[in-house]
């Protein structure tokens, strides 16, 4: 799904956009949890679920500290996360990976971007650099899967 997070004009939006998306990837992350058939790899996709639960908690840091309100839910955008997930169950596992990669794109781009916006301080650039390789490593071990299967 392209995404236009970390084009924001400035850190507030930044960190609340990121955090809209944050939750929306946790609703597919339970979907897709919920569809596999294999617990193995339901249990490796509960291990990354714990990463965008840490980015969460980092981020919502960063929002007390910028002093705005933290979004607790995902948007809009939830809708099509999770509905990917629910037509690929259709297919199996390997369908559902796939569009779990796809739903890992704009994650990737968003933290990218993000590492390199100018209203961001050295720490927060910190993160965001790790949630960007956090998130790389998701989407390549969801590519390689489903490729194997």
């Amino acid at each position: 799904m392209v995404t236009l997070v970390g084009n924001e004009g400035n850190i507030e939006k930044l960190v609340k956009d990121l955090l809209y998306l944050e939750h929306d990837a946790i609703a597919a992350y339970d979907s897709c949890i919920e569809r596999l058939d294999d617990k193995a790899l339901s249990a490796k996709i509960a291990e990354f679920k714990q990463d965008h639960l840490q980015h969460v908690s980092v981020l919502n840091d960063m929002a007390r500290e910028l002093g705005i309100e933290a979004p607790t839910e995902g948007d809009m955008k939830q809708m099509l996360t999770t509905g990917k997930i629910a037509l690929a169950d259709l297919i199996g596992d390997s369908a559902i990976l796939k569009a779990m990669k796809t739903n890992e794109d704009g994650t990737v781009t968003a933290y990218e971007r993000a590492s390199r916006h100018e209203d961001a301080v050295p720490q927060s650039k910190a993160f965001f650099m790790k949630a960007h390789e956090d998130e790389a490593r998701h989407r390549a071990w969801m590519e390689t899967t489903a490729s194997a299967m």
